[in-house]
C-alpha cells in the first residue's frame, strides 16, 4: 500500500464510503430509538389506560414497558459499539496507515 497525502485520503472514495456508512448506521439507530421513545410517550398521552393496567398487586404495565425502552437504548448503544469496534475502527486505521509521515 502506497503512502498518500492527507488531501488524497480526504478526497478518496474509501473515506466517502466510510462516512456514508457511519451516517447510515447512526441515523438508523437514532430513528429506532426515536420511534420507540416517542411511541411510548404517545401511548402515555393518548392511551393512558393501556399502561395503567395492573399486572400484579403493585405493578402496572407501564413500568416494564418503560424499563424496556431504557434497555432498548442500551442494546442500540451496544450494537453501535460492536459495529464501531469491529468495522469502523479497522477502516479508519487502514486509512490512517495510508498517510505519509
Amino acid at each position: 500500500m502506497r503512502n498518500r497525502s492527507a488531501s488524497e485520503v480526504l478526497g478518496s472514495s474509501e473515506l466517502r464510503a466510510l462516512v456514508r456508512q457511519r451516517w447510515m448506521v447512526s441515523l438508523t439507530l437514532t430513528a429506532a430509538i426515536l420511534v420507540v421513545y416517542f411511541g411510548f410517550v404517545l401511548v402515555l398521552a393518548f392511551a393512558k389506560g393501556s399502561l395503567a393496567a395492573r399486572i400484579g398487586e403493585h405493578l402496572t404495565v407501564g413500568i416494564p414497558v418503560g424499563v424496556g425502552v431504557i434497555l432498548f437504548a442500551w442494546v442500540l448503544t451496544g450494537i453501535y459499539v460492536w459495529w464501531a469496534n469491529g468495522r469502523y475502527d479497522a477502516a479508519v486505521a487502514s486509512l490512517k496507515s495510508q498517510l505519509e509521515d
